[in-house]
């Protein structure tokens, strides 16, 4: 019965920390990629406090399932609660894995970022959401999603065909992949001190117990 039981603790012991991976310790060549500057470096504009402690760096694709349902709910919450009261300040981080159209979704946030609406068309984004590799990421929807939060659509289409951000948007991609991000949603929550990785959309119990612990 002995042998059982130290058979089974490492195993629950595993599946209770499932949901919280440190990234500490880390091989040394990686130390300086996982700091909090080089975490939140090249990223979206900071939304909250910049000065706030705890920081969410949220790693999604535009056509995940799993992305829209967490900005659809758990985000709603920690917006509220700890956003808006300056305890955690959360920046975004495109990780395509749905193809061409998530790429091209991406390069059009930083598009509006240029006019100074970055949360608005990314918002704008998650509320048109159509499913994962259905095609209603296109040229025509992101104009309309441009024109909804009033951007100048002439430099939008510009910029746009330019492709002024795809070498941005693919760094970001290659970056995540270095640092062990292979899923969307993934979120690192993280102070000076310590790195959590959450991997899906899980429950708001879990971030909330996140947050706490950091």
């Amino acid at each position: 019965m002995s042998k059982f039981y130290l058979l089974v603790i490492p195993i629950v012991i595993g599946i209770i920390t499932g949901g919280f991976l440190a990234f500490y310790p880390e091989p040394e060549d990686n130390t300086k990629k996982l700091t909090p500057s080089k975490l939140i470096e090249n990223g979206s504009p900071i939304l909250g406090d910049s000065n706030a402690e705890i920081t969410i760096l949220e790693w999604g694709d535009y056509q995940c399932t799993f992305c829209y349902k967490f900005h659809q709910n758990t985000l709603n919450t920690i917006n509220e609660d700890f956003i808006k009261t300056g305890k955690v300040k959360l920046v975004f981080k495109d990780f395509p894995l749905n193809g061409p159209d998530s790429v091209m979704a991406a390069e059009a946030s930083y598009c509006a970022e240029d006019q100074g609406k970055y949360w608005d068309y990314h918002n704008e984004l998650y509320k048109n959401w159509g499913g994962e590799r259905t095609g209603w990421i296109t040229r025509d929807s992101l104009d309309k999603f441009a024109t909804t939060v009033g951007l100048d659509l002439e430099l939008f289409n510009i910029c746009l065909d330019e492709k002024k951000y795809q070498e941005k948007v693919n760094a970001l991609y290659d970056f995540g992949r270095e640092i062990g991000i292979d899923a969307t949603p993934s979120f690192l929550v993280f102070n000076n001190e310590e790195i959590i990785k959450i991997r899906g959309n899980q429950p708001l119990e879990v971030f909330l117990k996140t947050i706490d612990e950091l």
